[in-house]
């Protein structure tokens, strides 16, 4: 029996950069990142006026490499911040192209994305897709509840990459991600503890604006009442708020940097300030473990942790010893966004799944009534 083969362009924007690659079927052909000068980028008003510039780059790196387009069978682009969707492969329509351009949950630049995608692949008269964006939203309704009625707890996390680790694990148990109950750690700039049950992610803390355990860059969740008489001491204004929660605090705030090669390098050398804490971020991060297993009553059949900080072997030790009593301890180093990207798509073109519509204004009707 013949296996179809697929050639997929993918493409996942970034601040000064554009990370593009080609895959047949899972494989790389070619994967690059094309660096762009920050003094042009600057010059750019919004986010959208960049979307010309990048595709061209994107154009010219493709054909430096002498990728032939007309072979392509999909373009996948990274999402961005769109309304709250459920995981899974999406489909670019008008509707995704409105809000990613108006920027409906922020203007960030991993909306180029699906814009860049669609706009290649029109072209081309070949699908454009999106996988798993930041948005999306499987929370069950009990983890919603915050205790305070004014405010509702949000899913905004590294779902693209927690989904990806997920999967793996799941084929390395020899079963379907559908079939298992999966507590997933991304450890980068942010941490994310996902409690992923039947093929969704039903509790989650919120990334974006650091709830959780604290990270390099990130406060993480602080005792509330210091924080409420901080922000009114007037000794600060929203802003430098917001920068003290994220950006300022975790590793950088306690040690002036968010490189954990380079803390572990200050342990080493004997700094024990730096030796606490590093392991109070593995501890946290072990505490929002457990706490994640009572979601699914203990019943937990394996704990991935993943991102850029689960290459620290001595990190991820400090983790497992804490939690490898609730389930075996997997570990999958790093983030593989274009891989991830384009197994997304391949699920869709070979038939493994269906191709989601995004529904836009009728989406959030669709969340009211559920």
């Amino acid at each position: 029996m013949q296996v179809s083969r697929y050639r997929i362009l993918v493409i996942n924007p970034a601040v000064t950069s554009t990370k593009v690659g080609v895959y047949e079927n899972n494989l790389p052909v070619m994967e690059r990142t094309i660096t762009h000068d920050k003094e042009i980028i600057a010059e750019f008003k919004t986010i959208n006026e960049q979307d010309h510039f990048r595709k061209q780059m994107i154009l010219a790196a493709l054909d430096k490499e002498e990728i032939n387009l007309s072979k392509m069978d999909a373009v996948c682009g990274r999402g961005g911040l769109l309304r709250p969707i459920e995981g899974g492969t999406y489909t670019v329509n008008k509707a995704m192209l409105e809000d990613l351009r108006k920027g409906y949950n922020g203007q960030h630049v991993s909306n180029l994305g699906g814009i860049i995608a669609y706009e290649i692949a029109s072209g081309l008269n070949i699908p454009a897709y999106i996988v798993d964006p930041v948005v999306v939203d499987e929370l069950e309704p009990i983890a919603r509840i915050s205790g305070l009625p004014l405010i509702e707890r949000k899913s905004i996390f590294h779902a693209l990459n927690q989904k990806a680790a997920a999967r793996k694990a799941a084929s390395e148990l020899g079963k379907s991600y559908e079939e298992l109950n999966v507590i997933v750690v991304h450890m980068g700039g942010g941490v994310t503890v996902g409690v992923h049950k039947g093929g969704k992610v039903i509790d989650v803390n919120n990334g974006l604006d650091g709830e959780g355990p604290f990270s390099p860059a990130r406060a993480g969740t602080v005792p509330i009442g210091d924080f409420v008489r901080l922000c009114f001491s007037g000794d600060y204004f929203r802003e430098e708020v917001m920068r003290q929660l994220v950006g300022q605090s975790g590793l950088v705030g306690y040690l002036g940097t968010n490189n954990a090669i380079t803390v572990e390098k200050m342990i080493d050398k004997g700094d024990k300030h730096a030796e606490l804490i590093y392991e109070a971020m593995a501890y946290q991060i072990a505490k929002e473990i457990g706490s994640a297993a009572t979601v699914l009553s203990g019943k937990v059949d394996c704990i991935v942790l993943t991102g850029g900080l689960a290459y620290g072997r001595r990190f991820v030790d400090s983790i497992s010893k804490k939690v490898s009593w609730i389930a075996d301890v997997t570990v999958h180093p790093g983030e593989n966004e274009l891989q991830a990207l384009a197994e997304g798509a391949l699920r869709v073109l070979d038939g493994r799944e269906t191709a989601k519509e995004y529904l836009g204004k009728q989406l959030n009707a669709v969340n009211v009534h559920r």
